[in-house]
């Protein structure tokens, strides 16, 4: 594991609904319909959950964690599409490429979210970046991050990444609590450190504290501390009594805003590529799915290839007119990275699929052998 190294600054970028964001990339007319991602798409299956909900879908009540059946009640009419766990791979690493590409370090925390490390703590020379300068950075990474990958994201400021990531809360909102509360607010970028800490976390209840759950709200409330301004007030040896020394620390801690300010680099390496089109006329001839197929494949070989890497799996995706969506793959008999050990497999697993309706998309996916 890498050596963790602590910043001055911490920058905490988490795109916005990831999952559908990617589905309406190869689905433009999706945009502005309501649209549930999770299991294999079908809401009345049983102990399935939804794993991303539009804002549209959210509006209406539907959260991540839900059942789906449970969203299917309130949102009938709304767009249920499986989880494409290679494509959302392949959408999260070119994110993570454009942050890496800006020369600081990044430490990944999921496909949707990481955090930006910028001026060295124990480094040589002055502090690079005061209060505008850090903005302008945060407001070019959304920029590059939409012009490579057509995704957006909101960005949260602040000194450690406990108070970064409550930051990006405040950047998802419309607009700021007040110019005087907001020393930067804009398009989606939020600041949040010592200067505005206590005047917007102060009345706020502890439930808004990163990693403060429900259970530890209720017993906060059960010992009359409601608020951020009640939890500082609360001794140290108190917290330490109700929560146990480790847990009460944290708390301490935490109200006054303070956290992790360290970023740890690990390398990175993709476990598969995939690629889908969406193609202007919902396809219906065999033949023609099957070259297009193939065209993608001989696409995602030459990233293959450039990369030095194998491939030991393969998979077809089909999305008809209906967005009825499936994947099927298959281990191949041997690591290879030739077409036309491949091309047979792709055409196979193709014909495999039952299609009764047009076909609007295709996708196409190659697992790589890891060192």
């Amino acid at each position: 594991m890498a050596d963790a190294a602590r910043y001055r600054w911490l920058i905490h970028v988490d795109l916005d609904q990831f999952q559908v964001s990617v589905e309406r990339l190869r689905s433009p007319e999706l945009v502005g319909v309501p649209v549930i991602v999770g299991g294999n798409g079908d809401p009345t299956e049983a102990r399935k959950v939804v794993t991303c909900a539009s804002y549209e879908a959210r509006d209406a009540g539907v959260r991540a964690g839900m059942p789906l059946r449970a969203a299917y009640r309130k949102m009938p009419d709304a767009i249920y599409l499986p989880l494409d766990v290679p494509a959302y791979d392949v959408a999260s690493a070119e994110v993570m490429s454009v942050l890496r590409g800006l020369g600081h370090p990044v430490e990944v925390w999921g496909w949707d979210e990481a955090y930006m490390g910028v001026d060295r703590v124990d480094g040589d020379g002055p502090v690079a970046h005061d209060r505008p300068a850090i903005g302008d950075l945060a407001l070019r990474i959304r920029t590059e991050i939409f012009d490579r990958t057509g995704l957006h994201c909101s960005i949260g400021i602040s000194d450690n990444k406990q108070r970064a990531k409550m930051a990006t809360g405040f950047a998802k909102k419309p607009e700021p609590a007040s110019d005087a509360l907001a020393p930067f607010h804009i398009e989606k970028v939020f600041l949040l450190d010592e200067p505005n800490w206590l005047p917007l976390m102060g009345p706020r209840p502890c439930r808004d504290l990163w990693s403060v759950g429900l259970k530890t709200a209720a017993k906060l409330a059960g010992h009359g501390v409601d608020t951020v301004e009640e939890l500082i007030a609360t001794p140290r040896d108190d917290l330490i009594g109700i929560f146990g020394p480790h847990q009460g620390n944290w708390l301490y801690v935490l109200c006054r805003g303070g956290g992790d300010s360290t970023i740890t680099e690990e390398p990175w390496l993709a476990r598969s590529h995939s690629k889908s089109r969406t193609y202007p006329t919902d396809m219906t001839d065999a033949a023609e799915m099957r070259a297009a197929a193939l065209e993608l494949t001989e696409d995602l070989l030459g990233q293959v290839l450039s990369e030095e890497r194998e491939v030991f799996r393969v998979a077809v995706t089909v999305r008809t007119k209906t967005f009825y969506t499936r994947t099927k793959s298959r281990k191949l008999p041997a690591p290879t990275t030739r077409f036309d050990d491949i091309a047979p497999v792709i055409s196979e697993l193709l014909g495999n699929f039952e299609i009764e309706r047009p076909v609007r998309l295709l996708g196409v996916r190659c697992d790589l052998v890891m060192p």
